[in-house]
């Protein structure tokens, strides 16, 4: 089982405070630091029942895990989860392999899901109705331009297209970077079958739903002839879980444990991330 330590910007973006948190995660041995994505809030801006204030910080993720790959030497980098269909893939290809390419090769825990709040796409001239077919040709665009050489490729989509582009850098010392795809629905559990390198779902579903959509992600990975016992599964757990309970998610078939802190204390935090660090020998 591999662990990885999400990192929260609700109390505000201190420079200190992100890379002393990074750092003593590092040290801890979690194996990655994940940061979320929002593009832009408003007011009335909600799932479910939580909406979000719309002064909440929502610092980009990419600019802030270059930060932390600059102070860090070993922890990989990701995001939980970037909105792909807010970003062209054409400008996203190169900026991710750069981030990879300065990190020597740490860009490699890359989540992506749709979103989820109509005026998140509104505001950057995004169909809300057409971000699944929009993130699927986007994910074909990354892999390519990754994959082309000097020659260039060629990419006729119905929101993308490309003609003898060729994108340098390349990722470190890899065909392409891996894309996981996070999200809470059937469709998500799909695209990750059919297009991902893992599923990461979200925290709000039962147990059985679960459970199906992590056996569609499977079912739709040998359907569209790729290995199931290839994906990463990726799941969010709690920071004082226990060894009993990380077993039972193995025999779920998780690969990978998210945990985040109970606290926005940073002595607090770190209390927390060394305990679980101890309880599960992962500096050793």
């Amino acid at each position: 089982m591999k662990f990885a330590i999400s990192y929260s910007t609700a109390g505000g973006l201190d420079p200190d405070r992100l890379v002393a948190y990074a750092r003593h995660a590092e040290n801890c041995g979690f194996e990655g630091l994940y940061l979320p994505e929002h593009v832009v809030l408003y007011p009335g801006a909600a799932l479910g029942s939580f909406e979000f204030p719309p002064t909440l910080p929502y610092p980009d993720p990419l600019d802030c895990l270059t930060f932390v790959a600059a102070a860090t030497r070993r922890i990989l980098l990701g995001t939980a989860v970037l909105l792909l269909p807010y970003h062209h893939p054409v400008t996203l290809a190169k900026r991710l392999a750069t981030i990879d390419v300065l990190s020597r090769g740490r860009m490699r825990l890359l989540t992506v899901g749709l979103g989820a709040l109509p005026g998140e796409a509104e505001a950057v001239g995004v169909d809300f109705g057409t971000r699944g077919r929009r993130a699927d040709e986007a994910i074909d665009v990354l892999r390519l331009l990754w994959e082309g050489d000097g020659e260039g490729v060629d990419f006729d989509g119905g929101f993308f297209g490309l003609d003898r582009a060729v994108s340098y850098p390349k990722p470190h010392g890899v065909t392409h970077l891996p894309i996981h795809v996070g999200g809470s629905s059937r469709a998500a559990a799909r695209r990750a079958g059919r297009r991902g390198d893992g599923y990461f779902p979200g925290g709000a579903l039962t147990p059985g739903e679960r459970a199906a959509q992590w056996e569609l992600a499977r079912s739709a990975a040998a359907e569209a002839g790729r290995d199931p016992d290839a994906l990463e599964y990726t799941r969010w757990g709690s920071i004082d879980m226990t060894p009993e309970r990380v077993e039972a998610f193995a025999a779920q078939g998780v690969t990978r444990i998210v945990v985040a802190p109970t606290t926005a204390d940073p002595e607090g935090q770190r209390k927390e991330m060394s305990a679980f660090a101890d309880r599960f020998s992962l500096s050793g």
